[in-house]
């Protein structure tokens, strides 16, 4: 009996082993449907014409699954957006495998998937680009926090010290292009944000 199907666009989020040499475990992120856990073949020897999945791709998925949904078989992929220059960057990997996985841990509204498709999408085309990851983590942070309703305009903003509140508006309403902000400055803006997170947020990052 054929199981469940499903067509969607995602972006990978994680990528690790399973309990079988056969296939790897992905975490999918989805606009349609949220964080999905996929299995994939492993291809041995020469891979087959698609492209193969790398972190941070964007790509058209299409899914089967014999549990209900909870885990989803990744019979063919077609690559929509490829970000290689994240690679070429330890610290652009890096910021770009935490907000990959801040959205991994975190339950996403329904309402809130259009909005973290848009971010994930532009977070990963800025690092790929180049951009600054530090800059580029927190104007992700924050704007996941605004967009799901976190008061951090309200309550975290005024708890800055006020030599860091210029600071702090020129890294988070300018774009990246016009950063020029030293690399501690930003990091003590950016701790802060995360302990803010830690004390008044159930997020888990």
């Amino acid at each position: 009996m054929p199981g469940q199907q499903l067509q969607t666009s995602a972006f990978i989020l994680s990528r690790q082993p399973s309990s079988s040499d056969a296939f790897e475990q992905l975490n999918v992120f989805s606009s349609e449907h949220g964080t999905l856990h996929c299995l994939r073949r492993v291809t041995q020897g020469k891979s087959s014409s698609s492209t193969p999945l790398d972190l941070f791709d964007e790509t058209e998925l299409s899914l089967e699954s014999t549990n209900q949904g909870r885990t989803w078989f990744i019979k063919e992929h077609r690559l929509i957006q490829r970000h290689d220059g994240i690679g070429r960057s330890y610290d652009a990997l890096k910021a770009a495998a935490a907000f990959a996985t801040l959205i991994s841990r975190n339950a996403v509204p329904d309402e809130s998937r259009e909005p973290i498709t848009t971010l994930l999408r532009n977070s990963f085309t800025a690092l790929g680009a180049g951009g600054r990851p530090d800059i580029v983590w927190l104007k992700a942070l924050y704007s996941y926090l605004r967009d799901e309703g976190y008061p951090v305009k309200q309550d975290w903003w005024p708890q800055l010290p006020a030599a860091d509140r210029d600071l702090a508006a020129h890294l988070l309403n300018q774009p990246l292009a016009a950063q020029t902000a030293d690399a501690p400055a930003v990091t003590k803006i950016t701790r802060r944000l995360e302990e803010w997170i830690k004390a008044e947020t159930e997020i888990h990052l």
